[in-house]
């Protein structure tokens, strides 16, 4: 089975009484666009079904949106200049039982363990494009952890508890929002936090 990996981003030099001054201070480093303009308008309903998603959980922060595009967890790490522990991944496998997408958010510095995952949800398979888009609603790069098209069994990596500040994937490759780690639980349904990731 493989794995299609997504991006959040994090940044640890913030406690979470200042998440505010995280998200104030990643507009600076990355040049919010108001318009992304109209030659796009299905990663638009994208973003925006994310955007939505957040204000009637009742977020305080909207998603910015970067100049460039990151897919990877490395292109993050570079374009925002932090480690790749800082980043963390969306990672999507399809369950062989029922057809579920099946999501764990992971720091970016740890890889997926399918074995521990498989152990929780049953059986994986490969999770192809086609299939992320069909389950999710997004297209590869911009998977948030919410707003989905059918609601995914998701899993969060217990490593993410290690930063404070985390920025998340909002629906397109250019966009995230920021959050504080435990509020991953609430956004996504109460997903539980487990040990997902290979040993070290």
């Amino acid at each position: 089975a493989g794995e299609n990996v997504y991006i959040a981003f994090i940044d640890t030099r913030y406690g979470a009484a200042d998440a505010p001054a995280a998200v104030a201070d990643q507009s600076r480093r990355a040049r919010v666009v108001a318009d992304v303009g109209a030659g796009f308008p299905d990663a638009l309903q994208q973003r925006a079904r994310d955007a939505a998603a957040l204000r009637e959980r009742g977020h305080p922060h909207e998603p910015l949106w970067l100049d460039v595009p990151v897919r990877t967890s490395q292109e993050a790490a570079d374009h925002l200049g932090v480690a790749v522990g800082q980043i963390a991944k969306s990672v999507i496998f399809k369950r062989k039982s029922d057809q579920r997408a099946v999501l764990d958010i992971t720091s970016g510095d740890r890889r997926v363990d399918e074995k521990k995952v498989a152990a929780l949800t049953g059986a994986l398979g490969r999770a192809d494009a086609d299939f992320v888009k069909a389950k999710t609603g997004f297209s590869i790069g911009g998977v948030a952890p919410l707003a989905h098209t059918e609601p995914p069994l998701t899993l969060i990596d217990r490593e993410l508890l290690r930063f404070e500040v985390v920025w998340a994937a909002a629906g397109h490759p250019n966009s995230v929002f920021a959050l504080q780690p435990a509020q991953l639980e609430a956004l996504t349904g109460g997903a539980p936090v487990v040990d997902v990731v290979q040993a070290t």
